[in-house]
């Protein structure tokens, strides 16, 4: 078995898939950044991401793939499903062999689960669009804190770069510890130590801007006003917004002047 040690990133998974045919791998796994402790006698093959190998990858694929599939392989990485590298370079292999388009042949094991994993990212992507909640600092900076179940921020920043055109703002992932943020020209990936408490009082009152407490109340109020208590119904409330997302919405969080 063969351990294909890449930079976690996707450009560097693509150069592993030049790289698996270029030496004729066999039995590969992925692993990222350094190999797995599990695997004690396999051998390991390092990737180095090489644009030039990627870009040959992806023209490959354009020519095989709809403009949908091609997007989907990216979307699919960012799901980080287990074992999704595995998935999609399977798939490729299929969509290489056949004369034919193969992206609706769920009947295959790999593109069944490549769906499923383009499945979970649109929904997660879906869900930040609507739930990131902006809280404004002292220096006019924007910022939100997320914690996304897949890595979707490169497929939400268009879409508040569109909304929030005329603001700068931060949108941090505290799981994976990086953010985008924008500047009222482009957006940026900013690797950065972010303080992610932000149900500590001292901490809001360091960064925020002093109308924010305000602005903060006023919208827990209008969604409790919105809240008709007789036409309740938790286990809906629970589907659209699930309670992992609770600890980042304003409107779940206590008031300011309670928190300690």
């Amino acid at each position: 078995m063969t351990q294909i040690i890449y930079d976690g990133t996707y450009e560097g998974w693509v150069t592993a898939v030049f790289e698996i045919y270029e030496y004729k791998l066999k039995d590969i796994v992925f692993a990222q950044n350094e190999a797995s402790a599990d695997l004690l006698f396999s051998t390991n093959h390092i990737v180095i991401t090489d644009e030039v190998k990627v870009k040959r990858v992806l023209s490959g694929l354009q020519k095989r793939l709809s403009k949908n599939g091609f997007q989907g392989l990216y979307n699919a990485f960012l799901s980080e499903t287990n074992k999704v590298e595995e998935i999609m370079f399977r798939y490729i292999q299929y969509v290489l062999l056949s004369p034919v388009n193969v992206e609706d042949d769920f009947g295959n094991i790999d593109v069944l689960e490549l769906r499923k994993a383009i499945r979970l990212t649109g929904k997660e992507a879906h869900r930040m669009e609507a739930f990131v909640r902006f809280q404004l600092t002292k220096d006019q900076l924007y910022y939100a804190i997320v914690e996304p179940d897949c890595n979707v921020l490169p497929l939400i920043e268009n879409h508040f770069k569109s909304r929030y055109a005329d603001q700068r703002w931060l949108i941090y992932d505290a799981k994976r510890k990086y953010g985008i943020y924008y500047d009222l020209e482009n957006v940026s990936t900013v690797a950065l130590q972010f303080n992610t408490e932000t149900n500590s009082s001292k901490f809001l009152a360091e960064i925020s801007d002093e109308g924010e407490e305000l602005f903060q109340d006023l919208w827990r109020n209008y969604f409790k006003s919105v809240n008709i208590e007789s036409r309740k119904n938790t286990k809906l409330h629970l589907q659209h917004m699930p309670k992992r997302y609770w600890k980042n919405l304003t409107e779940k969080i206590p008031d300011i002047k309670g928190r300690v």
